[in-house]
């Protein structure tokens, strides 16, 4: 994985030694009003980052790369991730996901981040169908991916991919 600059970001691939940062980063309730919990304690998301270090499945069928977001003052603000699949009959998808604290929210630079993020899977890892899956109440989540070109999946595709039945699931190629 290689760190990834924009104008006003640098993406690094998250280690293990960014928990401590990321642990506060991610102790924010607003992230948590449609699912998930925040982080159990700074040892559990150490021990998650230290797993997520292998980069892949054990079975080889998924490579996972997790970023983490710094501004230019080294503030660290969020994640991005994205887990591509082997290739499936010329398709290599990738799911996406996302996560900034509410403070940077509205500012442009979760855009930033998830654009870099998608040309360096076009560019480095060949993807070229991109996924999301986000709970269906999460009205800013389903905003940020349609401007970012995302559309919702069909329901035979949802059902594929094992959708939950309070989840949606967008899609998008992976150029225009």
């Amino acid at each position: 994985m290689q760190t990834i600059k924009t104008e006003s970001l640098t993406l690094e691939p998250q280690i293990a030694a960014h928990a401590e940062e990321m642990f506060i980063v991610l102790s924010d309730p607003a992230i948590y009003e449609f699912e998930n919990a925040p982080p159990e304690s700074l040892a559990w998301l150490r021990n998650r980052f230290v797993r997520l270090e292998s980069r892949g499945s054990a079975d080889g069928s998924q490579t996972w790369l997790n970023w983490v977001v710094r501004l230019p003052s080294s503030e660290l603000i969020g994640y991005v991730q994205a887990t591509v699949y082997l290739p499936i009959d010329a398709t290599r998808r990738s799911d996406i996901a996302y996560e900034f604290h509410s403070a940077h929210w509205g500012q442009g630079f979760a855009r930033s981040a998830v654009d870099a993020m998608i040309v360096t899977l076009v560019s480095d890892y060949g993807v070229t169908e991109l996924t999301a899956i986000l709970k269906a109440a999460n009205f800013r989540s389903k905003k940020f991916l349609d401007r970012l070109g995302f559309r919702l999946a069909s329901d035979e595709r949802a059902a594929a991919l094992e959708i939950e039945s309070d989840e949606i699931l967008m899609a998008r190629d992976a150029v225009f």
